[in-house]
């Protein structure tokens, strides 16, 4: 057997870790952080669940995932002044590990943990995930609480001068140290048996406290990799905040399924804009069970667990242009707004077939152009371009007023000059006139908006 690297020493027995394939295409599914913030409880996350399995499930939606301080029975109570209570009690186990808050999660009570709602979201066909914070509690280092399987306690592996900037739960963990490994495997051990298929560590991708030294956290990263490969159970592996570092794009593909190439992606137009450059950054790291992640779609209801509930200030032409951008890039798909209260101009946005079909039925997606005023995106049907091969086309009017958006398709791979195609809207779903693949595609773009073309060749 090959040695592999724990805590600082090498032990036999084991292969070198390798990410397990968790996802194999972009995961979907929805995140209570954009509508609850951190005060979401059993009987909502339920009554998400629930909707999803009626009306997304078919679409391929399937993730259910629990955001920030789960644990926590006294999250939110002092929103909106105060997201993160400082020095806040959480439910620990004796093993230095977060458990639901029973009051929040009834059915967690009595050891049984998120093990009984798990069961609940997989009755539906649905897959269940939580979020995490890197480290281990502060409350658990000064208290000296026990680590599973070791004579350790919780201060002997904590770092104290690794923190987060933005929430103060958290020390992060010296991976040098003894019992390091063995507390993430504890964790995710217990993960796997309450029956999570997805976690999303935060405070990892981007270490934002430490700018000359963002991806501090990857140790961690890597004893997180393993303890999932340890504990048996395939989980999708997330990694926030961002930006992603490129440089360690390399590291990333290794270890993780997904790391968010952005901070907090919100509902704004500069946002929004800005996010065709860091696709533009990723496009090449995309692929293989590796999804660069453009954050959550901040669609419908949003806020109410921040203190102030609205609507998604993005017009329906920026919506239109999010998601397109978003699955040609096959960027992951979380949806963050609380699904019962979806509207009737919503639901079209994350139910159609042909535009979501891109999410596993196309690679290779490239920055064709872009300038201050429109953008054009390409992707590929599975498989090398090819003649023959499906080609997407996504065309962004990235100014202020209704403008023609045009592309060269001797440009665009894949496409052969003479060639006639059939060109399919992907949003209205109907075909339009053919076009030869040597011709220039022109098409009239709403502001902020988008169109969506697969050229199939007749």
């Amino acid at each position: 057997m090959l040695p592999v690297l724990i805590s600082g020493s090498l032990e036999y027995g084991e292969k070198m870790h390798s990410k397990n394939d968790a996802a194999k295409f972009p995961p979907m599914g929805w995140n209570s952080y954009d509508y609850y913030n951190t005060m979401v409880n059993e009987e909502q996350v339920k009554a998400n669940a629930d909707y999803m399995a009626r009306n997304l499930k078919k679409y391929g939606w399937e993730y259910i995932v629990i955001d920030i301080q789960w644990s926590d029975p006294d999250a939110g109570s002092q929103n909106p002044k105060v997201q993160y209570i400082p020095f806040s009690k959480f439910c620990i186990d004796e093993y230095s590990r977060q458990i639901p808050a029973p009051n929040r999660f009834p059915s967690s009570a009595g050891g049984k943990g998120f093990a009984p709602l798990a069961g609940y979201i997989h009755s539906l066909g649905l897959k269940f995930g939580i979020h995490i914070m890197r480290g281990i509690p502060r409350i658990c280092a000064h208290n000296h609480t026990r680590i599973l399987g070791t004579d350790v306690t919780a201060d002997m592996i904590a770092n104290p001068f690794s923190i987060s900037r933005w929430n103060g739960d958290m020390y992060g963990v010296d991976p040098s140290k003894k019992g390091a490994q063995e507390y993430y495997d504890s964790i995710f051990s217990l993960y796997a048996s309450w029956g999570v298929d997805y976690v999303k560590v935060d405070d990892i991708c981007n270490t934002n406290m430490y700018p000359d030294d963002p991806y501090s956290a990857e140790k961690e990263i890597e004893m997180i990799a393993l303890a999932i490969e340890r504990s048996g159970r395939p989980m999708v592996l997330s990694l926030s905040p961002g930006p992603a570092v490129i440089e360690k794009a390399w590291h990333l593909e290794k270890y993780a399924n997904m790391w968010r190439i952005t901070d907090d992606f919100w509902d704004t137009w500069p946002l929004l804009k800005a996010m065709f450059e860091r696709c533009e950054v990723w496009q090449k790291h995309v692929g293989g069970g590796n999804w660069p992640d453009c954050d959550m779609l901040p669609i419908g209801k949003l806020g109410w667990g921040f203190g102030s509930e609205w609507y998604t200030r993005f017009t329906p032409d920026e919506r239109k242009t999010m998601m397109t951008l978003w699955c040609i890039f096959r960027s992951p798909l979380m949806i963050g707004t609380d699904l019962p209260q979806l509207d009737e101009e919503t639901l079209p946005l994350i139910t159609n077939p042909e535009v979501l079909s891109l999410e596993k039925n196309s690679h290779g997606a490239v920055q064709i152009y872009r300038n201050d005023e429109s953008c054009v995106w390409a992707s590929y049907g599975n498989g090398c371009p090819a003649k023959g091969m499906d080609v997407n086309l996504a065309f962004f009017n990235l100014s202020d007023s209704e403008s023609e958006v045009s592309v060269d398709l001797n440009d665009v791979g894949g496409l052969f000059p003479g060639t006639l195609y059939v060109q399919r809207d992907l949003w209205e779903r109907r075909d339009h006139a053919p076009v030869t693949g040597d011709s220039e595609l022109i098409k009239t773009v709403p502001p902020h908006g988008a169109v969506l073309i697969q050229l199939r060749s007749r």
